[in-house]
């Protein structure tokens, strides 16, 4: 029904040609806009309902004390429907060191929130089908764990800024929530997550829509396809200064991979704009020390490059 009105948009009501590359670029953008807009706008809704059961203090609690392994796969897992951003990586540091939660168990955390979120899971189901989602998924709560684990042993707990262990953070009251309420905050939550990212999944969706419909067939396959073996670090390494959000950038791996791109490659390249961006390492520089935030950019420069080759053997 959707793509019915798109070519009927497009074709019937702008009088675009099929054949154009024009009305291949608009036919994208008109049928991906509203397709991915009301998935995630229907998720969101569920999603902020969970969050209401999650708060962030709640989330300090559970994870305060907790033993290595079993403290970052939980860390992990809480992370997914916590709402995180690059602004508010250092205060959420701070609570959770400041909880007793350990450095570790805290990375996952840190990694799992922007990483995995159901905007991205929304739009790669949206674009790619569930295999995808669910790969992407899995493999970015398996890097959440196994980044967490490693920094953990690393015993750089002298690394953290010394005024962080020293701030007490304070405790936000916990009010309960009858189920009209977490309903009208899943809509209040739907409203204002969607609107926020539509500036940047418009972006992505248009940028997508003129490689779409300009670029030749394949172009990228000679430079990033599965035959040139450097493609995903140095996919992964042009991702870091980028600074973006996953609305902004699954539908541009959507068309980088439809013109030739390897699929794991061009979810490195994703993987590494979203978590691995140049904007939140100089933010986390502000409690973390630089011996400690090399450590933290390296673990994730490997996994995300480890990543993109396992997909790309995966999924072939």
């Amino acid at each position: 029904m959707l793509q019915e009105f798109a070519d009927w948009l497009t074709y019937s009501i702008f009088g675009l040609a099929r054949e154009s590359q024009l009305g291949a670029a608009a036919n994208f953008f008109i049928y991906d806009s509203i397709k991915v807009t009301l998935l995630l706008a229907i998720i969101v809704f569920f999603v902020g309902i969970v969050r209401t059961f999650i708060t962030p203090e709640k989330v300090r609690k559970w994870l305060g004390g907790r033993s290595e392994g079993a403290g970052n796969v939980l860390a992990a897992l809480l992370g997914v429907p916590t709402p995180f951003c690059s602004c508010s990586a250092v205060p959420l540091f701070i609570g959770f060191v400041e909880a007793g939660v350990p450095l570790g168990i805290t990375f996952s955390f840190l990694i799992a929130s922007p990483l995995i979120n159901e905007v991205a899971a929304t739009m790669l189901f949206a674009m790619f089908g569930w295999e995808i989602a669910a790969l992407y998924i899995a493999s970015g709560l398996v890097i959440a764990i196994a980044a967490g684990m490693v920094i953990g042993r690393l015993g750089l707990e002298s690394e953290v800024e010394d005024f962080v262990y020293k701030i007490k953070a304070k405790k936000m009251a916990e009010n309960k929530m009858g189920w009209k309420q977490r309903a009208g905050f899943g809509l209040s939550e739907s409203k204002s997550i969607t609107l926020k990212v539509l500036p940047y999944l418009l972006l992505g969706i248009a940028i997508g829509g003129l490689i779409h419909g300009y670029a030749p067939a394949d172009f990228l396959a000679s430079i990033a396809g599965k035959n040139n073996p450097l493609a995903v670090p140095i996919a992964v390494l042009v991702g870091i200064p980028l600074y973006s959000n996953a609305a902004g950038m699954v539908p541009i791996v959507g068309v980088l991979i439809s013109k030739g791109m390897a699929t794991g490659t061009a979810l490195a390249f994703m993987m590494s704009v979203i978590g691995l961006s140049l904007p939140e390492m100089i933010i986390l520089r502000k409690v973390l020390k630089p011996k400690l935030l090399a450590a933290f950019a390296l673990v994730l420069f490997i996994s995300f490059t480890l990543t993109g080759y396992l997909f790309n053997a995966v999924l072939g």
